[in-house]
């Protein structure tokens, strides 16, 4: 599963991307998608919000505005610490763990 995968699924129906959404006008599916996107894109050595855009196919103006919703381009980078339990400068095998420990498995 890949990262996108794993934050989509952490964004899916949670109330504050709702709210956001509404307030910004879009779906709340584009919103989770755009969160997902933007932290994956995050990880990438080129523009967040360019290679959020051409991962995604979400427009570049509706990313930038969800990403200044979130807190900018540094919560984004604090997002991805937080999930970084072990420190280990990867995400995603604590994003797998956390998974695993969702549906029972260790």
């Amino acid at each position: 599963m890949s990262i996108f995968d794993q934050i989509l699924g952490a964004a899916h129906n949670h109330p504050t991307v709702k709210n956001m959404a509404e307030k910004l006008g879009i779906d709340q599916e584009t919103a989770e998608r755009a969160i997902a996107a933007l932290t994956e894109g995050h990880q990438a050595d080129t523009d967040t919000v360019e290679t959020a855009a051409q991962r995604s196919g979400i427009d570049a103006g509706i990313l930038g505005q969800v990403m200044e919703q979130v807190g900018g381009e540094g919560s984004l980078g604090s997002f991805m610490q937080m999930l970084d339990k072990d420190h280990d400068g990867s995400p995603l095998d604590d994003i797998a763990g956390m998974a695993g420990n969702l549906f029972g498995k260790k």
